[in-house]
């Protein structure tokens, strides 16, 4: 379940820094200018970027952008086809084959619910069957979200924004992860863990749906009491969410890119553009920044 959310939503934020803003500056430590770093929704628009009180000044002030992935490096056609192809199956395995009889026809129930068809028709199931569990478990989350926005576009998304406003004003972009990095974060559990994430997505697809849309309100209106609430009415449905879960997808990448942060910070002032999950907690990329000696301050103008 987390898994799923966090895959489309990718947004947990720290109690810790309880204030209606996503953007932070980093100074002291020694740099000569202060660099930024701004908690992004993956979803969200790229309009929605002027909503965000001093995200101008900050964007004028830096010399490069550093995301999660470089995402130019993601679009070359190589790549693109590499992180396709980590979402399907092997070779002779099929969706349906690895589901119980009565598996199936829940998930069939969710997929006609959400998405007007399901495996059982034919067109459907040849584009789908070869589709591995957790890409399978992004769609729906993604469909029912586009059933309640009424609209998304892949490439208008606030990620990739900075990094093509970046390369238009000559400025370097950067990524702290590979593809195959992304690919095995993403996309490389066993799939075993795949399927009983996707069941479990299944069986309590409208509670997840509800912190879904909670959180999107709370994104939009930078409100982080909100996603505390979020929080908290998924922490009530297990879905075997382990610590290792949380390491992979969150905690190691966090230290990770904070050894990589003041090397960049120092070569020139940066932006750095992530998933707000990667800002929270004690374990995450704002309390990691101070343990290691910056000043971390919130942006409200």
């Amino acid at each position: 379940m987390r898994k799923a959310l966090l895959l489309a939503a990718a947004l947990i934020v720290s109690l810790t820094y309880a204030q209606a803003q996503i953007l932070y500056r980093i100074s002291g430590k020694g740099l000569e200018s202060p660099s930024y770093i701004v908690g992004t929704y993956h979803l969200a628009p790229a309009s929605f970027a002027d909503s965000i009180p001093g995200l101008n000044k900050a964007i004028e002030s830096t010399n490069q952008v550093c995301g999660e992935l470089d995402m130019m490096d993601a679009f070359k056609p190589e790549n693109a086809s590499r992180l396709l192809k980590s979402q399907m199956l092997p070779e002779g395995v099929t969706l349906s084959s690895l589901f119980t009889a009565d598996q199936l026809k829940r998930l069939n129930a969710l997929l006609l619910e959400v998405m007007g068809t399901n495996l059982e028709d034919e067109a459907f199931a040849a584009q789908m069957e070869r589709m591995s569990p957790v890409a399978l478990s992004t769609s729906l989350t993604l469909a029912a979200y586009m059933k309640e926005s009424g609209a998304f576009n892949p490439m208008d998304l606030i990620d990739n924004y900075f990094q093509m406003l970046a390369l238009q004003n000559g400025k370097a972009v950067k990524g702290f992860e590979t593809v195959d990095l992304q690919m095995e974060v993403l996309y490389g559990a066993p799939l075993d863990k795949q399927v009983n994430d996707l069941m479990c997505l299944v069986d309590h697809f409208d509670k997840a749906n509800e912190m879904v849309n909670l959180i999107t309100t709370a994104y939009f209106s930078q409100n982080l009491k909100l996603i505390e609430e979020a929080l908290e009415q998924e922490s009530t449905i297990d879905c075997g969410t382990t610590p290792e879960d949380e390491d992979i997808l969150i905690n190691n990448r966090n230290h990770n890119w904070v050894e990589m942060m003041p090397e960049m910070m120092a070569e020139q002032p940066t932006l750095f553009v992530v998933g707000a999950a990667h800002l929270c907690g004690e374990k995450g990329v704002l309390k990691l920044l101070e343990g290691a000696g910056y000043a971390v301050e919130g942006v409200k103008e």
